[in-house]
C-alpha cells in the first residue's frame, strides 16, 4: 500500500495526499521517496495538470522522517546520500514550473516542514493544533533537506536561525506574521481551498506574498551583521551546550555557507555535516532517547484502564497547582486543601497558566475559559466523592500521608484509584492502613510539572493492575512519559540520584571547591551541578532523604554524609531561604557561599583531578541504576535511561546510564569502579549485573537498538 496517493481535479489540479500505512501520522521514509518520485513524473508529463496540492489524509501534514532508518546508519557516507537523494527530490517541486501548494494542518515537522517550504505557497489552518518546526537539533541531527537554506531565505536569518537551534514550534498566526506561511484559512475544507489557490497561482491570479523585510533584518543580513548574528549564536550555543552537542554547531555552519557561498554550497555542507551526525554516538543516543520516549507512550498488554472523568487533588500548593494544570484538559478538577489562601493562590496559578497558553496560541479564549470552569476549589473531602482518580501532594510526610488517605477513603467508592506524589516515601508503608491498599499506588511528578516531562509510577506489593493501567494512561494523557517502576527505598530516580548528590558531599568533605565539582559536572554533561541542584531542591529536603536511605543501603557502604545534616542544622535550606552552597543576591552572579566551608569543615580547599570527580559521581549513579535493573525496581535498560535522563538530568548525549556503560565497555565500566572501591570505598563495590555483563562480552543494548 501506498504511502502517497495523486487525484486529478476538475480545473487542472492534482491533489497528492499522504497517508502512511499503519502509523497514526504521516513519516518520510526510502520507501515513500520511491512513491513520491513517480508521482512527481505523472505531475511533470501530464499537460491535463496545472498545478498540485500536498496534503494529509490525517490529521497532521507530515511529522518528521523514519528515526530507525537514521538509526540504522552506521557510516557518514549513507548519510550523507540519504540527504542527497532527499534534497533532489525536495528540489523537483521547488523547480517545478507548475506551482505547489502546501496545505498544513496539525503538524508540519522535520523534513515535513522542508517539503512544505520547497512548495510555491503555504496554506495553514488557523487552529491551535497546527504547529510548525525544525526540531532536528533536539535529535542531534540538522535539517537535511534544504532546511537550513531556504528557511533563512523565506523569513530572515534572525527570525530561522532560533527556529532551528531550538526546535521551538510555531502556531499558525505566529507563522503567518513571520511570513513562514502565505495565508491562514479555517481547518474544514482546507484541500478545497488549497486547490482555488493553486490554480490562481497557475493562472497568474494569486501571487505569493513578500515578506518586507524591517530595516534591521536588512541590517544583521548584510556581511558584517551576519558576522555579528553567527558569532552571538554560536557563543550562545557553546553557553547552554558547553560544546557537547555537535548539531548545533553545524546548523550554524549550514547557514553561515549558504550566505556566504551560495545556497548550492549551503545544501551540499548540509549533506555533508548530516552524514558526520547521523553516525555519531550523540545522535545514536538521543534517538534511543526518542525512541524510548515514543514507546513508553503507547498502550500496553494488560488490564484495561478505567476512564478517569473526575479527578481529585490534594493539596493546593506548587505541586497540585501543576498537576491541576495538566489534567484540566482530560477532566474536571477538584482541589481540596484545608486553606483558603492556598486555594485561592492554586487558582491565581491555573489562571496565569491557562492565560499564558491563550497568548502563545495553543488555546483559544473560548478554550482558556471553558478549561477554567473545570476547575473545582474546595476545604470539603466529601466533594471527592465520584471522582475516579485521586492524586495527593502533600508534605512529604508518611504520617500525614496515612492521615489524608484515610480521610479520603470514607467518602470514595472502592474502584478510586490513590496515588501519593512522593519522591521516597515507600507506596507499602503508606497503604499499610488503607481500607483498600490494592487502588494504592505512587505518582512521582517532577517539579515544575508542567514542564517536567517524566511521571514515575510506583507499584506496591498489593497495587491492582487496573489501578497501575488507569493511573499510566492518565499521565500519558497529561502528555508525560511514564515508567512504572516498582515500590522500594526511593523507588528508581530517588535512588539512583541519592549517591550522586551524596558523593558530591563525600568530596566536599575531602577539600574540594564548590565550583568545580559543579563546574565538571556541567563538563560531563548535566544542566546543573549537583551542589547548585541541591540548593535547588532544598537543602532540607536533601538531608531528609539522603539520611533515609542512607539508611537503607548502608550495608553496601552508601551511608550519608555527615555534611548535609551539618547544612541543615545551621540552618540552611537552600534557596528557597537564601542560604545555601551559592549567594542568590543577584541573579545573574550567584557566587559561592565560603561559609559552607566553615560549618562542614573537612580537609583545606584543593582541585581535585576533573576526570576523578566525574567518574566518582557518574559511576555511582550508574552502578546504582545497574542494582535496580538487577533487583527488578525497573524492568528495562530503556525504562532506566529514560527516567534518568527526563528525570535528573542524566546528559542525554550519553544516552543514560545503560546506553552510558554500552559506549564505555562494560568491562571498562566494572575496571573503573573496582579502582575505586579500592581506593575510596566499598560503595564503589560494581553491581553483580555488571560485572555479569563484562565477564560475557554482552551490552544492555542489542546492536539493533
Amino acid at each position: 500500500m501506498s504511502a502517497v496517493t495523486l487525484t486529478k481535479r476538475p480545473g487542472g489540479v492534482a491533489v497528492i495526499l499522504f497517508d502512511t500505512p499503519g502509523s497514526p501520522v504521516n513519516i518520510l521514509s526510502r520507501e515513500l521517496f520511491g512513491d513520491f518520485a513517480a508521482l512527481l513524473d505523472q505531475i511533470e508529463h501530464d499537460p491535463e495538470i496545472k498545478a498540485c496540492v500536498l496534503a494529509s489524509a490525517k490529521k497532521d501534514f507530515i511529522a518528521g522522517a523514519n528515526l530507525k532508518q537514521f538509526y540504522a546508519i552506521e557510516k557518514e557516507s549513507e548519510g550523507e546520500e540519504l540527504s542527497r537523494a532527499g534534497h533532489a527530490l525536495i528540489d523537483r517541486i521547488a523547480d517545478s514550473r507548475k506551482p505547489f501548494v502546501a496545505a498544513i494542518s496539525g503538524l508540519a515537522l522535520g523534513g515535513g516542514l522542508e517539503v512544505a517550504l520547497a512548495c510555491h505557497y503555504r496554506l495553514a489552518a488557523d487552529d491551535p493544533s497546527t504547529a510548525l518546526a525544525l526540531p532536528e537539533v533536539q535529535l542531534g541531527l540538522l535539517p537535511a533537506a534544504g532546511g537550513t537554506q531556504r528557511l533563512p531565505q523565506l523569513v530572515g536569518l534572525p527570525a530561522a536561525l532560533p527556529m532551528m537551534l531550538t526546535g521551538q514550534r510555531v502556531r499558525a498566526r505566529k507563522a503567518y506574521r513571520m511570513g513562514l506561511v502565505d495565508a491562514l484559512t479555517t481547518p474544514g475544507g482546507i484541500v478545497e481551498t488549497a486547490a482555488r489557490a493553486a490554480i490562481a497561482l497557475a493562472g497568474g491570479s494569486l501571487k505569493p506574498r513578500k515578506r518586507k523585510k524591517p530595516l534591521l533584518e536588512m541590517l544583521l543580513e548584510s556581511a558584517p551583521g551576519r558576522a555579528i548574528v553567527f558569532r552571538q549564536a554560536r557563543a550562545g550555543v557553546m553557553a547552554k551546550t558547553r560544546g557537547l552537542y555537535p548539531a548545533p554547531l553545524f546548523i550554524i555552519d549550514c547557514v553561515r555557507t549558504g550566505y556566504s557561498k551560495g545556497t548550492a554550497a549551503g545544501f551540499d555542507r548540509e549533506s555533508v555535516l548530516f552524514g558526520k551526525l547521523t553516525a555519531s554516538a550523540e545522535t545514536k543516543s538521543l534517538i534511543g532517547l526518542f525512541n524510548g520516549m515514543t514507546d513508553l507512550k503507547k498502550p500496553i498488554a494488560g488490564a484495561e484502564p478505567r476512564p478517569v472523568r473526575r479527578l481529585g487533588i490534594l493539596g493546593g500548593g506548587f505541586m497540585g497547582q501543576g498537576i491541576a494544570s495538566v489534567s484540566l484538559k482530560l477532566a474536571p478538577v477538584i482541589v481540596k486543601d484545608v486553606s483558603d489562601e492556598s486555594l485561592g493562590k492554586c487558582g491565581k496559578s491555573i489562571w496565569e497558566g491557562l492565560s499564558k497558553q491563550l497568548l502563545s496560541g495553543s488555546l483559544t479564549k473560548f478554550e482558556r475559559d471553558r478549561l477554567w470552569t473545570r476547575f473545582q476549589p474546595t476545604t470539603r473531602a466529601d466533594d471527592l466523592a465520584g471522582t475516579d482518580l485521586i492524586i495527593e501532594a502533600v508534605f512529604e510526610d508518611l504520617v500525614l500521608k496515612r492521615k489524608v488517605l484515610a480521610e479520603v477513603e470514607a467518602h470514595i467508592p472502592e474502584k478510586t484509584v490513590f496515588a501519593s506524589n512522593t519522591s521516597a516515601l515507600p507506596i507499602g508503608s503508606i497503604a499499610a492502613e488503607a481500607r483498600c491498599p490494592e487502588r494504592v499506588l505512587g505518582m512521582h511528578y517532577f517539579s515544575p510539572v508542567p514542564k517536567m516531562p517524566l511521571l514515575e509510577l510506583i507499584v506496591a506489593e498489593k497495587t491492582a493492575p487496573w489501578a497501575v493501567a488507569t493511573a499510566r494512561a492518565f499521565g500519558v494523557q497529561q502528555g508525560k512519559t511514564v515508567i512504572v517502576v516498582k515500590d522500594g527505598p526511593g523507588f528508581y530516580t530517588t535512588r539512583i540520584l541519592s549517591p550522586y548528590m551524596n558523593e558530591a558531599m563525600v568530596l566536599l568533605e575531602e577539600g574540594a571547591r564548590i565550583e568545580d565539582i559543579d563546574r565538571v559536572m556541567k563538563d560531563f554533561g548535566y544542566p546543573v551541578g549537583p551542589l547548585a541542584l541541591l540548593d535547588e531542591v532544598g537543602i532540607d529536603v536533601g538531608a531528609h532523604v539522603s539520611k533515609e536511605l542512607g539508611q537503607a543501603f548502608v550495608q553496601r557502604g552508601l551511608g550519608a554524609s555527615v555534611a548535609l545534616p551539618k547544612l541543615f542544622e545551621a540552618g540552611y535550606h537552600g534557596r528557597k531561604n537564601g542560604r545555601g552552597f551559592y549567594h542568590y543576591v543577584d541573579e545573574r552572579k550567584k557566587p559561592v557561599n565560603t561559609r559552607v566551608y566553615r560549618l562542614i569543615g573537612g580537609a583545606e580547599r584543593r582541585a581535585l583531578a576533573a576526570g576523578a570527580i566525574a567518574d566518582r559521581l557518574s559511576l555511582l549513579m550508574v552502578n546504582e541504576a545497574v542494582y535496580c535493573l538487577q533487583e527488578g525496581i525497573i524492568t528495562s535498560p530503556r525504562d532506566g535511561d529514560v527516567g534518568a535522563i527526563l528525570g535528573l538530568g542524566f546528559p542525554p548525549f550519553r544516552g543514560g546510564p545503560f546506553r552510558y556503560i554500552d559506549s564505555l565497555g562494560a568491562a571498562e565500566a566494572l575496571r573503573r569502579l573496582e579502582a575505586l572501591a579500592v581506593s575510596c570505598g566499598p560503595r564503589f563495590h560494581p553491581a553483580p549485573m555488571l560485572a555479569d555483563r563484562a565477564r560475557d562480552g554482552k551490552k544492555f543494548y542489542p546492536c539493533s537498538e
